[in-house]
């Protein structure tokens, strides 16, 4: 690790803060960003209604397991009866939630709008440089369309206990881990960081205990202390660039967690296998995923 993580981590409970956004048709919620891209967690009734009239590239769409909705886009509609990632092409988007919940979008920071109005978008005031730039992966072969994913339908390729459900985008990737039932062991965590690249963690049920280590620089005056931080559900965690992390579920019940980032990795995605839509998007010219 070369240098020092230059912003400090954001911890947005959402059950602690009051709504910062308002869709259309009054539906609230709440916008938090890092510097590629921006989820929307929008909590919804029967008959809320989430739309764009333009998006200007894909995006993404998670129904938790009970919140049914009807995707209406340019290029395709459909019902989901939840538990569902759905990938939304560029251009009109229309969602039409079926019952009550928290429904979870994310979006490129090409969406300019919707980084605006972020609670944290303050942090970003000065561009994060040491955060490499979003730089879109291959159209698919098959053109821009509406695609929708089953998550219970989903197993998971990962052999280690955390059984995560990767899925890519020309411009973001999700892992959506399966759910948890068991706690994670606390004496098996996995602490790492990541270069030039950040990452957000989505807690759409159940409670997580979130470690951040800032490193040091040879300036003592600018080093951080450790963060264990306690988030409920639903909650976003921006994890930034060379900060060292991990997180633990903990209290009793189901836990589901999403991890974010943007543009795609190429360490996952160079995996066999372990890319579940991977023959949908092709990798970059120079990237061969079946090595």
């Amino acid at each position: 690790m070369s240098a020092g993580s230059l912003r400090r981590a954001t911890h947005a409970r959402h059950v602690e803060q009051l709504f910062d956004t308002m869709e259309r048709d009054g539906t609230p919620g709440w916008v938090t960003r890092a510097r590629n891209f921006a989820v929307v967690v929008s909590s919804v009734k029967a008959g809320s209604v989430l739309e764009r009239d333009d998006n200007p590239d894909e995006s993404m769409l998670i129904l938790p397991p009970g919140v049914s909705a009807r995707i209406e886009t340019a290029a395709g509609v459909l019902t989901s009866a939840g538990d569902s990632l759905s990938i939304l092409p560029p251009g009109r988007m229309r969602v039409e939630a079926g019952d009550p919940g928290f429904v979870a979008r994310i979006y490129s920071c090409n969406a300019e709008d919707i980084m605006a109005r972020a609670s944290n978008n303050d942090t970003y005031a000065d561009g994060a440089p040491e955060v490499a730039a979003l730089t879109p992966w291959p159209a698919p072969a098959d053109g821009f369309r509406l695609r929708h994913y089953d998550l219970a339908a989903c197993d998971s390729p990962d052999p280690s206990p955390l059984k995560m459900r990767v899925f890519r985008s020309t411009n973001l990737m999700v892992n959506i881990f399966l759910p948890w039932t068991k706690r994670r062991d606390e004496r098996k965590l996995s602490p790492h960081w990541h270069d030039d690249f950040e990452q957000i963690s989505l807690g759409l049920q159940g409670t997580f205990l979130h470690h951040v280590r800032y490193p040091w620089t040879s300036d003592k005056t600018s080093w951080r202390e450790d963060e264990h931080e306690t988030h409920q559900s639903p909650s976003v965690f921006v994890i930034p660039a060379r900060a060292i992390h991990t997180s633990q579920d903990i209290g009793a019940g189901v836990a589901r967690l999403i991890d974010v980032f943007g543009p795609p990795r190429p360490d996952f995605s160079l995996r066999p296998g372990f890319v579940l839509n991977a023959d949908e998007y092709p990798m970059p010219s120079g990237r061969d995923e079946r090595r």
